[in-house]
């Protein structure tokens, strides 16, 4: 099975300047991915979507391909994830020759494991035809969870009732942003990583779940390294 792994890497971080190559734990947040699937035989590629010279230089320092800086129309805060997929996968597949999987993997989940990756990479190979998406547990349920309107509060779901114990609750879960899988034919017809068919990979381990947006999920990834001190 032959396999690219995708890391789109903007410059323009507004909440974290200069995010993705910033050290986490002595190196740049990117290099994390990277160096958490380099070495995988399904792999042909790790490819880095970038539009900054800075970005691509770290990839490339740990051991990424980056043919080309991306497009300045992929580089705007409102690009989708997808249109960058579509731009990276239809330039590897005529340079390069036909993949099987589409493997993304976002660089703000540093602590995301290879064994994770791995066990993508096995369901996928079960269901070829179909994506594979992680998930986590849910931190707060959504019978729990509320909405304002006229200055007062609504709840999200219907008939939700504040006594409920937690352990009676349906397990709920929610996307972690860590891995995203899935064959070129289901992105093109689809244009989506999520479907009706999807196959959830689920992480438990809060740590892997991290997904770092803001100065505070920063802080928390800091922590978490020093703990293992």
């Amino acid at each position: 099975m032959k396999l690219l792994a995708l890391i789109p890497a903007r410059g323009g971080s507004k909440r974290i300047p200069n995010k993705n190559i910033r050290e986490l734990g002595g190196k740049p947040l990117i290099t994390w991915t990277i160096d958490s699937v380099r070495g995988l035989p399904e792999l042909v590629d790790i490819l880095v979507s970038t539009d900054s010279p800075a970005i691509a230089e770290a990839a490339v320092a740990a051991g990424a391909l980056v043919p080309w800086l991306r497009p300045a129309e992929l580089a705007t805060d409102t690009a989708t994830s997808i249109a960058v997929c579509m731009h990276a996968l239809n330039w590897y597949e005529k340079e390069k020759g036909p993949i099987d999987g589409l493997l993304l993997l976002q660089p703000t989940s540093p602590f995301r494991t290879t064994a994770s990756v791995r066990s993508a990479i096995e369901l996928f190979q079960k269901h070829p035809q179909r994506s594979i998406v992680s998930f986590s547990p849910a931190e707060s349920h959504p019978m729990w969870s509320f909405y304002l309107e006229d200055n007062n509060v609504r709840p999200f779901m219907e008939n939700t009732k504040e006594q409920t114990r937690s352990q009676d609750l349906t397990p709920a879960y929610v996307l972690n942003g860590a891995i995203y899988l899935t064959s070129p034919n289901y992105l093109r017809q689809r244009e989506n990583f999520i479907g009706s068919d999807t196959v959830p990979l689920i992480i438990e381990n809060p740590k892997e779940n991290l997904d770092i947006d803001t100065e505070w999920d920063w802080t928390l990834a800091e922590h978490t390294l020093s703990q293992q001190r």
